[in-house]
């Protein structure tokens, strides 16, 4: 097989296709309800953070650090599903169930550059409402257009980065058959089990860096948030959604990556997957747009505009806060 542009180790594998067995294995009544329910969360998601996106860009009251990274937020998660429900959905209607063996590779280096990406995110995103909240003064000196468009930077670099080593560690190993991964996306610990060698190394240094981005990462946003408690706890209740929503990504991924394990995922491990690649990604426009008044009020213009109706114009509440999530 010839070498992509990052130079894989010529000659190593049998096998050029993989085929992924999804969730296949469930009685055909599960199957009748989950594709169309996973047809329905991928419109939803896509179109609810395409919303959001649409609506912070065109609004220019919401041109602050906080919309800013959620604009970054909203496309990672339009991409992050993007990259494994389209596949699963083909799972349930294609004869061939298969994924050639670079498109495999190019699966999971995309899905955790999303996924690293996401976790050093909403890391920052918890910062920025900790500064926000406790030190709202300093906050758009501190938070300027530099310091966000240099954090946003280190983030998806950062995820470049590391999905990059980790794809080419593993997929720079022989892979002699069977060619059967039991799960819905190219995954790590089951393409791992796959390897015709000893993974052991490769094994440490998942959980190593499954430590560092997903361990790290959390325990910042709760700093932030304990922070955000000790000085402002009524103001809490205003992030509760978000931090929810964090817990959940953060949790589930590091309880498939942080452990070693290469054995094969059952079930139950492709429903804790779905949590982390499908919920958190649906979760999004919910916590974010239905629950935020200010992306609430945003839609509001934008339709009254496109439809020629006048806004009424809001009244000034000095109390109000802008740091409602």
């Amino acid at each position: 097989m010839r070498s992509t542009s990052y130079k894989f180790p010529e000659n190593q594998s049998n096998i050029d296709e993989f085929i992924l067995l999804g969730f296949t294995n469930f009685n055909t009544k599960i199957q009748l309800f989950i594709f169309p329910l996973f047809i329905f969360i991928y419109i939803f998601t896509i179109l609810g953070n395409l919303t959001i996106i649409t609506v912070v860009t065109l609004d220019s009251l919401l041109h602050t650090p906080m919309y800013y990274f959620l604009r970054h937020l909203s496309f990672l998660e339009m991409c992050y599903i993007t990259v494994t429900l389209p596949k699963l959905l083909n799972t349930f209607v294609a004869k061939r169930k298969t994924i050639s063996f670079y498109g495999c590779c190019s699966q999971m280096y995309c899905f955790f550059t999303l996924g690293v990406t996401e976790c050093f995110l909403l890391a920052v995103m918890a910062y920025d409402r900790f500064v926000a909240i406790c030190n709202p003064l300093r906050y758009f000196s501190l938070m300027n257009k530099s310091t966000c468009l240099k954090m946003a930077t280190v983030c998806w670099v950062s995820g470049n980065l590391i999905s990059l080593g980790q794809t080419a560690s593993i997929f720079s190993l022989p892979y002699c058959g069977p060619n059967l991964i039991n799960h819905f996306f190219c995954d790590i610990p089951p393409v791992l089990k796959l390897a015709c060698t000893d993974v052991s190394a490769n094994e440490i240094s998942v959980s190593v860096t499954g430590f560092l981005v997903l361990p790290l990462p959390f325990a910042l946003v709760l700093y932030s948030y304990g922070r955000i408690i000790a000085g402002r706890n009524k103001v809490f209740s205003t992030c509760a959604s978000h931090f929810i929503s964090v817990t959940l990504f953060f949790g589930t991924g590091a309880f498939t990556y942080v452990r070693v394990k290469t054995s094969d995922a059952p079930d139950h491990d492709k429903l804790l997957s779905l949590l982390y690649s499908v919920v958190t990604p649906l979760l999004n426009p919910l916590i974010y747009s239905l629950r935020n008044q200010e992306v609430k009020g945003g839609l509001k213009k934008l339709i009254h505009q496109k439809v020629g109706i006048k806004e009424p114009k809001p009244s000034i509440n000095v109390n109000s806060s802008h740091n409602d999530q």
